[in-house]
C-alpha cells in the first residue's frame, strides 16, 4: 500500500475521494454543466505517487488541489493534490455516459506533496501552483463551491472514510497538458503565510 506523511508521520490512506466541479470558473473553461451537488469520485491508494512522468503517447492534464487528511471523522491535516487526468480518455468516457476511472484512478495519477497539520482556520487555506516560475492556478477557500467539512458531510452520508483517507477538494481555473522538463511549484498558505512547499519535475 501506498503511504503519505503527515507532520513527518507515514499514513496509509484506503482511498483519494475526489471532488470535480468545484470551481466556477474550471467548469466554464471545460464546457461542464453546473452541478446542483458535489461531483464525487474515486481513487484508489494505488493511484498515489510523489513524482511526475512525462508520457508522450497521452495527454495527460494537471489539476492542483487542496487536499486534506481525515482523521478521527475530522479533516485534520493539509497538502497539495496533483489530480491527473487522460483527457481525451475522459471526454470520451463522458461523450459516452460512461464512469471516468480510466481517465482518472490510473496508477501514480494522484501526485502529492507532504502533509502537515492545519495550523489555524480551514478558510484561511490556499493554494498556489506556479509552472517554470508563473503563476498558474490559485485555489482559495472563498472561490469554492462545495466547502472542505461539508465535502466531508457529503462523503460520510453514504460512504465511511476511514483512518487516513484523503479528500481532494477540485480544481480552480488553469488545468492544461503536463510537458517533459516543466518545473511544477505548489504552496498552500494559510492566513498568506505559506505553511507547506513543494516542488515536482516533470520526467
Amino acid at each position: 500500500m501506498q503511504q503519505i506523511r503527515l507532520d513527518g508521520q507515514c499514513v496509509t490512506p484506503s482511498k483519494i475521494v475526489c471532488i470535480g466541479r468545484n470551481y466556477v470558473e474550471h467548469i466554464n473553461e471545460l464546457g461542464n454543466e453546473m452541478p446542483t451537488e458535489p461531483v464525487i469520485f474515486i481513487k484508489p491508494n494505488s493511484a498515489i505517487t510523489d513524482g511526475m512522468t512525462f508520457d508522450p503517447q497521452e495527454d495527460i492534464h494537471y489539476e492542483a488541489e487542496l487536499t486534506f487528511v481525515v482523521q478521527d471523522g475530522t479533516l485534520s491535516g493539509v497538502g497539495i493534490g496533483l489530480d491527473l487526468t487522460k483527457r481525451a480518455v475522459q471526454s470520451q468516457l463522458k461523450a459516452k455516459g460512461l464512469p471516468w476511472e480510466r481517465a482518472k484512478s490510473f496508477d501514480g495519477s494522484a501526485v502529492l506533496s507532504n502533509f502537515v497539520s492545519i495550523p489555524g482556520r480551514i478558510e484561511e487555506l490556499s493554494l498556489e501552483l506556479y509552472i517554470n516560475g508563473e503563476l498558474t492556478q490559485l485555489a482559495t477557500f472563498d472561490l469554492m463551491l462545495h466547502k472542505p467539512n461539508d465535502i466531508l458531510a457529503e462523503v460520510n452520508a453514504f460512504m465511511t472514510c476511514e483512518e487516513g483517507d484523503l479528500i481532494m477538494t477540485g480544481t480552480p481555473k488553469g488545468v492544461g497538458s503536463i510537458q517533459l522538463g516543466a518545473t511544477f511549484m505548489a504552496r498552500v498558505l494559510s492566513n498568506q503565510q505559506t505553511i507547506l512547499e513543494h516542488t515536482w519535475k516533470v520526467k
